[in-house]
């Protein structure tokens, strides 16, 4: 007999495991449940399978966590100048003043969206928080209004 799992159901329950997990609402809990639930949507539309919504899910729960919890305002300025006037392939570091927090973003390309056909850009974001190097890889896409929006 085939089980079948609801990808719905699955995404829905691990962001109220994160959000509880969270201890209450606050931006880490939160980024890191969107980070999730986007996560597991795009690793489920890329790959058609279980493992690629996990993985999905994984990934973007540590971005949902570094952008929701980490990234104040002065980080999130620092990476949208980064979006909007890198140089490809040059690497753009800053330490945040507040909270001692660095990082390191890596542009690429940008890129037309097939889907909305808004300029979108790919980079790698290198974060010492407390020590730890995370390393994780991005997208973000124009808005209507020309900000950058990290995508899920």
């Amino acid at each position: 007999m085939k089980s079948h799992f609801s990808i719905p159901v699955a995404i829905f329950s691990l962001t109220l495991l994160l959000s509880s997990c969270a201890g209450g609402p606050n931006k880490a809990g939160m980024g890191a449940a969107s980070g999730a639930a986007g996560g597991a949507i795009i690793g489920q539309a890329i790959g058609h399978n279980t493992e690629a919504t996990l993985i999905g899910a994984a990934v973007g729960t540590m971005l949902g966590y570094i952008v929701g919890n980490e990234m104040d305002k002065y980080d999130k300025e620092q990476l949208n100048h980064v979006y909007e006037r890198g140089v490809s392939g040059q690497s753009n570091s800053w330490r945040n003043p507040d909270n001692g927090n660095q990082y390191r973003v890596t542009p690429r390309p940008a890129y037309s969206d097939p889907v909305t056909s808004r300029p979108c850009r790919q980079a790698e974001i290198v974060a010492v928080i407390d020590g730890k190097s995370e390393r994780t890889y991005t997208t973000a896409c124009r808005d209507r209004h020309g900000n950058w929006q990290l995508k899920n």
